[in-house]
């Protein structure tokens, strides 16, 4: 099984809310499942993004999941969070030293092209929300699960500590992103296997 095929799996058998099947044919006519996780650190190559999601849901079920969790909620957040990447990364060239001839050797690699630069975390949340309501919790977890690497959290709001206080699936859901992205991807990046 191919990782589109486990995402659609997981998806299905868990997501149902009203508007659940108009999003996976959205994703299925954006770059979701072709798409890196990002540019050079993590699952950088293609299917990383859908490969990365997995995996955030993969951790928030297996370590975090509790009596009285929702496995919608869990589905939700760990396979959309990152949704703001879709349609995010294109890939270009550059031009490489090969050090065994001494040729400059044109080399892809992937870029950022932002054409709706909304932010992360609440990019993602505007993005599900066009097709189905998320919980106020599911919201609070997508929007902050960078954590303190966020934009907002880094220049000192508060509004972060708050929402980790309130809502634990936002604090499970970074924790999840953290363990994936540091642990369990390490490596998957072509630029890091060098």
């Amino acid at each position: 099984m191919n990782y589109q095929e486990r995402f659609e799996e997981i998806y299905t058998a868990h997501i149902t809310r009203e508007g659940s099947k108009e999003l996976l044919d959205w994703l299925r006519k954006t770059d979701f499942f072709t798409a890196p996780a990002s540019t050079k650190y993590h699952c950088a190559c293609e299917g990383g993004l859908v490969q990365h999601s997995i995996n955030v849901y993969e951790v928030l079920r297996e370590k975090h999941f509790e009596e009285g969790d929702s496995e919608e909620s869990f589905a939700i957040c760990g396979l959309l969070h990152d949704l703001c990447k879709a349609q995010f990364y294109k890939v270009s060239t550059r031009n490489v030293k090969n050090e065994a001839t001494g040729q400059w050797e044109k080399q892809p690699f992937y870029m950022v092209e932002d054409s709706f630069p909304y932010g992360h975390g609440e990019k993602s949340v505007f993005l599900i929300e066009r097709f189905l309501r998320l919980k106020t919790s599911e919201a609070m977890a997508i929007r902050w699960h960078m954590g303190g690497f966020d934009e907002t959290a880094k220049a000192g709001g508060f509004s972060i500590s708050v929402a980790f206080e309130k809502y634990p699936i936002a604090v499970k859901l970074h924790l999840a992103d953290l363990e994936a992205t540091y642990l369990r991807e390490k490596n998957t990046s072509a630029v890091n296997r060098k």
